[in-house]
């Protein structure tokens, strides 16, 4: 027997999907941007810092990147509440994402760190740089240049695994999906509309990267 295809049910509640797919951009783009802090933090602790600082972002690192994001994310919604921290399902999500991307971008952005080589770092000094200018000129900078292709890459994998924030019913494009799949039961429709809209995110997000990225890098090398 054919399938017969039924779009309706799915563009009636598109309005739905769009809010969905706005909470996935905001929760994305606030993981990144807070992850991107932790994660210069920890690079900088990890490269510079003294051994109990270097041990704890090592015990950090290792912990996030060897458990899943699903029990990160448990933890954090329904274990912090154990001991009276109560977040929100899209701020619990938020935080599980932050704390997530942050691990691994540390260590990309740490190689990146290490990459510069310390006679920059001396000719900087004896250029009479200030410590905060050799610091983002010398040596963030083209540490950022170097690792951004691996950086952005992660990102773009962050906004993808967000899909997951649902199963804590934070309001993004996945469980947007799921509701109106319960609803209409046009399960093969539905996550096939939603399949479309992660590509066309994760394709927008890719040419944002690269305006980015001509913009930080490209252009100021070309003058």
């Amino acid at each position: 027997m054919a399938y017969q295809f039924n779009f309706a049910p799915v563009f009636a509640n598109f309005g739905q999907l769009l809010a969905g797919a706005w909470i996935t951009v905001l929760l994305s783009f606030g993981a990144m941007l807070l992850g991107t802090v932790v994660a210069v933090v920890c690079a900088v602790g990890k490269s510079a810092g003294p051994a109990p600082v270097r041990w704890l972002i090592n015990a950090y690192i290792e912990i996030i990147r060897n458990t899943p994001f699903l029990i990160q994310i448990f933890f954090i919604f329904f274990a912090l509440p154990a001991i009276g921290l109560r977040l929100s399902p899209n701020v619990a999500a938020l935080v599980a994402l932050t704390v997530n991307i942050g691990a691994y971008a540390t260590e990309i952005i740490r190689a990146g760190i290490e990459s510069i080589h310390k006679g920059q770092v001396e000719a900087g000094v004896a250029l009479g740089l200030k410590r905060g200018q050799i610091f983002r000129y010398v040596i963030m900078k083209p540490a950022l240049r170097t690792v951004y292709p691996a950086l952005t890459s992660q990102f773009i994998y962050l906004m993808l695994t967000s899909s997951v924030v649902s199963v804590i019913s934070a309001t993004d494009l996945a469980a947007a999906g799921n509701n109106i799949q319960s609803k209409t039961f046009a399960a093969f429709e539905v996550y096939l509309v939603i399949t479309g809209m992660y590509l066309l995110l994760s394709l927008a997000f890719s040419a944002l990267f690269a305006l980015v990225r001509r913009a930080a890098f490209d252009y100021p090398m070309s003058r």
